[in-house]
């Protein structure tokens, strides 16, 4: 689906670490004439690197490509040049784009380009958050997971993980390095550059839905909570770890959405992923969750339970945050706003 109900237009954003196939990988989509509908801006100081796809200058950096999509480059403020983009769209200076893609230069944090567009108002009136789509390198992966804050964090806010340069390497380093991303991110889908049948589309994708296909026996795409190590088995250097709470009663939603607001005021920047589905007092079907650092998502009412098992199921990627003092103040908080005696037996259902 290309544009959200209610019109609005998506903002999907490629990220990866420098050399990790981005600009590779944003050539062949833009080459597919099923993204001719498609603005791309890229988030970096230097030239458009697209150049054999130019057909004609719109306006200073405001290229036409191939299929009509619009590229430009970002020098200065993002907000300011989408403002600019949706601008000259609806003056018809340039095609009726349905989609945006933001290709982020490789040391980028991708969090302030996700937060942009929460925090204009005049964005969030056109703009939605599409997709955060990491690309990592096959060859040099590992060694960057093990050594920059900056790969771990495109790697664990990702919806969509593509492996690159797969060609050069081998299995067996492949294989350890999608073993890494899966411990950094348990639930985004892991897919290959070089898959001949690899579908560009599902990389926009905007889901209206959150599918329960995916999701383990147990409720939710994360087991057990795991503290990172680096590919030699020392501590991980920059203290990214995950914990996974469950809990076994329906949470009050009132005091979740309080909790959740003030844990996001306080940390949002070393909050890099929190993901589950919550059983919540007077609702029958599941709730999904998702954030990355202060921007959440609108939380999704899911079709029905993966299972019999109704304990809501909470996953944070954390970032030097300590995980026992943060389920102690997720307990504290939301589970003793109303005495247990009053939920029914969640199981029970």
């Amino acid at each position: 689906m290309s544009i959200e109900a209610g019109g609005f237009l998506p903002i999907n954003l490629l990220t990866g670490f420098l050399g990790s196939g981005k600009t590779t990988l944003l050539k062949r989509i833009l080459a597919d004439p099923a993204f001719a509908d498609t603005a791309v801006l890229i988030n970096e100081f230097g030239e458009i690197g697209l150049d054999h796809d130019l057909v004609e200058s719109v306006e200073g950096e405001m290229v036409l490509l191939r299929y009509g999509c619009v590229c430009c480059t970002v020098r200065d403020d993002l907000a300011t040049a989408l403002k600019e983009l949706y601008s000259r769209r609806e003056r018809g200076l340039v095609p009726p784009f349905r989609r945006v893609i933001i290709e982020s230069t490789g040391l980028a944090d991708p969090f302030p380009v996700l937060s942009t567009i929460k925090a204009d108002p005049v964005l969030r009136h056109h703009f939605c958050a599409g997709n955060v789509i990491t690309t990592v390198d096959a060859v040099n992966g590992l060694r960057q997971l093990d050594t920059y804050i900056e790969s771990n964090r495109q790697a664990a806010v990702a919806d969509r993980l593509i492996v690159t340069k797969t060609d050069l390497e081998a299995d067996r380093s492949e294989y350890d390095l999608q073993a890494r991303l899966r411990t950094l991110n348990p639930d985004a889908p892991i897919l290959i550059a070089a898959d001949p049948h690899l579908d560009l589309s599902s990389l926009v994708a905007v889901q209206s839905n959150i599918s329960t296909s995916g999701l383990s026996l147990s409720g939710f795409y994360c087991e057990e909570p795991v503290q990172l190590v680096s590919s030699d088995g020392a501590p991980h250097q920059v203290a990214i770890s995950s914990i996974s709470l469950v809990i076994d009663r329906p949470v009050d939603w009132t005091a979740f959405g309080l909790w959740l607001t003030m844990l996001l005021n306080r940390h949002g920047e070393r909050v890099l992923r929190v993901k589950g589905i919550l059983n919540l007092n007077g609702e029958e079907r599941p709730v999904a969750v998702h954030g990355v650092q202060h921007l959440v998502h609108t939380p999704v009412h899911m079709d029905g339970w993966p299972s019999e098992d109704r304990n809501s199921r909470l996953v944070f990627i954390l970032d030097g945050l300590d995980g026992a003092l943060l389920k102690r103040s997720f307990e504290a908080f939301t589970l003793a706003r109303v005495p247990a005696a009053s939920y029914p037996i969640a199981a029970a259902r």
